[in-house]
């Protein structure tokens, strides 16, 4: 009767944390990495994430067109996109990085005005590199762009 009160017990605990948890799985450490399957006007979006004791410790989100340069340090787009916009990439991409990593994937991610079409592609690139996460696969997702 003792040994199936405390088995009881242990199932209760069990369930209310996976409960209280969300029933999501835990975030697996490692570097995970999502990037679109295509470039959008010249450069293609990814973000890389680092895990460590099952919390998100860095989020790097940006673009980089086929040669490799990365998007937030061309000062001629920055400045272009600034003045038609409001906004520029080493803005927003630090801005919707920084959210993710605040609410650990958890809370939603508000846009920039401005940046509207990237934070379409980041909550994207975010679910994507999350599920990766919560896999361990460590694995470069592709994110078809038609989604």
């Amino acid at each position: 009767m003792k040994r199936m009160i405390a088995v009881l017990v242990s199932l209760l605990l069990t369930a209310s944390l996976l409960t209280a948890c969300g029933g999501q799985p835990k975030l697996q450490d490692g570097y995970y990495t999502a990037q679109m399957s295509e470039f959008s006007h010249g450069w293609k979006e990814y973000i890389t994430i680092l895990v460590k004791g099952g919390s998100i410790l860095s989020v790097e989100y940006n673009a980089e067109n086929a040669s490799g340069f990365i998007k937030s340090w061309d000062n001629a787009y920055m400045q272009t996109m600034l003045h038609s916009n409001g906004t520029y990439p080493n803005e927003y991409t630090r801005y919707y990085a920084n959210q993710l990593l605040e609410g650990q994937g958890e809370g939603s991610i508000d846009a920039i005005t401005g940046a509207s079409s990237s934070h379409k592609t980041f909550q994207m690139l975010a679910q994507a590199v999350l599920e990766q996460a919560r896999n361990g696969d460590s694995s470069i997702v592709i994110v078809n762009t038609a989604h």
